[in-house]
């Protein structure tokens, strides 16, 4: 005999409140098309960067290569994206581009991410002065604008990509701080946390085995969606003239550079701010599964 559809939802209401938190989460986040786009995104933007000179058509374009019988090339079966103005292949070169930009991902979100966590718990769990002087300096440094901070850094030091990573680092720790110290207060209350404290552990046991433990989702959603952000950030700063050095292929440059040559040859800027576009776009995506599916607000 058939199970008719009442039967058949309660089955699944009884599969899905047997599943573990993991996989309620797991299953949510698969549950969600835009995520899954964000996470394929991502994978094949690691993966061009991961294997790029073993992929991209014209390893030779990404360094100092001149082909000037095949500069401005516009996009065709031998070169997808077409050619910039000496010859060389924009594929290529925005492939390497992506190895530049999650560099720069790594370099500043490795250096940001703890020390604006370990600020944030710090003032969330001590309070008193410690909460006051973490807290408005962590404000101070929110009132200056980033571009302009890093315009002058960058300036000061010179383009490269790590006078980039520097100048983005200066003001990215304090978006993390506000975020763990946020959450870190609404913990202080919880009583696994009481009952640490009436156990005798000590301060360092509290705040990175007790409270850490419980920001992990918010960090790692807040790491996806920075990403995207980052990428832009240090695009800006080459399109200006403040990033990496040429001929080293960086995606803002290759805009900058292509801008000069707009309208006729179109696909010099339009190209590489295309996939800008979609490294953004994917972490975004990723970054918004991961909050849908952790169930947490950054």
């Amino acid at each position: 005999m058939t199970n008719g559809p009442n039967e058949s939802a309660a089955s699944v209401d009884t599969g899905h409140r047997h599943m573990t938190s993991r996989q309620m989460a797991w299953f949510r986040f698969s549950r969600n098309p835009a995520a899954l786009v964000g996470a394929t995104i991502v994978l094949s933007v690691v993966f061009a960067a991961v294997f790029a000179p073993w992929i991209a058509p014209s390893p030779q374009s990404a360094g100092s290569y001149v082909d000037f019988l095949q500069r401005h090339k516009p996009p065709s079966a031998a070169a997808w994206l077409g050619t910039d103005n000496v010859g060389r292949d924009i594929f290529t070169r925005v492939i390497f581009g992506y190895r530049v930009s999650l560099l720069l991902v790594v370099g500043v979100l490795g250096f940001s991410v703890p020390f604006g966590v370990t600020l944030g718990l710090l003032a969330g769990y001590f309070e008193g002065w410690v909460e006051f002087a973490i807290m408005r300096f962590t404000d101070v440094m929110l009132a200056v604008p980033p571009l302009a901070m890093a315009l002058a850094i960058t300036a000061v030091l010179s383009p490269s990509l790590v006078n980039a990573m520097i100048a983005i680092t200066m003001l990215w720790w304090t978006w993390h701080t506000r975020l763990i110290f946020r959450i870190v207060k609404a913990q202080m209350n919880e009583d696994y946390v009481e009952a640490a404290k009436i156990a005798g552990a000590s301060h360092v046991h509290i705040l990175f085995r007790e409270l850490l433990p419980n920001c992990v989702s918010a960090i790692s959603v807040k790491i996806s969606l920075d990403a995207g952000f980052v990428i832009l950030f240090g695009a800006t700063l080459s399109f200006l003239g403040l990033g990496v050095h040429p001929p080293t292929p960086d995606l803002g440059t290759m805009v900058s550079t292509g801008a000069e040559y707009l309208p006729q040859f179109w696909w010099e800027a339009l190209m590489p701010g295309l996939a800008i576009l979609y490294a953004i776009l994917g972490f975004n995506l990723l970054g918004d599964g991961l909050r849908d599916m952790m169930d947490v607000e950054v």
